[in-house]
């Protein structure tokens, strides 16, 4: 799949299939986690795969805007080293490129981000110093799920030409 075609296409899954993740996708989407930028290079990131169905139960039932994470086939979860001086947006850079990575090879996912992360943390054994940034599940999307669809404005109501309020076409 094309990048922009990736980007257009991908809508955000939170119903999947019960098959497996293919180790290889797992580790594709790792690696493109891993080659993301980060401010100064620091690379403040860790990744837990999470495939246990017990451990994605407990996960979901304490992810409260994300409790289809207990019905999805495998989970990663991004950590963040403490004091890493871009926090919000290191994290995203490397979210963003599973995401699309996910999503080129048919494998769906969406961004949980209200969760008991410290009850999280001690079910995962993340140390105390470092800070659990998010769960997200991965599968393959149901029929359902692959056809939501998304909506957005047009480009004349959020591009501008040199000042804002200029239309850009």
């Amino acid at each position: 799949m094309e990048v922009y075609e990736a980007i257009r296409s991908r809508v955000a899954v939170r119903e999947f299939k019960p098959e497996p993740v293919p180790e290889a996708v797992i580790r594709k989407i790792l690696l493109a986690a891993r080659w993301a930028p980060s401010q100064r290079n620091r690379q403040p990131w860790h990744f837990i795969v999470v495939q246990e169905p017990e451990m994605l139960q407990r996960i979901g039932e304490l992810a409260s805007s994300g409790d289809y994470i207990a019905h999805a086939p495998m989970a990663i979860a991004l950590v963040m080293e403490a004091g890493a001086r871009n926090p919000t947006f290191d994290p995203a850079r490397a979210i963003e490129n599973m995401i699309l990575t996910a999503w080129a090879e048919g494998i769906g996912t969406s961004y949980v981000q209200i969760m008991d992360r410290n009850k999280i943390k001690e079910l995962l054994a993340i140390p105390e110093e470092m800070e659990l940034f998010t769960v997200m599940p991965y599968g393959y999307p149901t029929p359902a799920a692959a056809v939501a669809g998304k909506r957005r404005k047009s480009l004349d109501e959020i591009a501008h030409r040199e000042r804002f309020g200029q239309p850009y076409a």
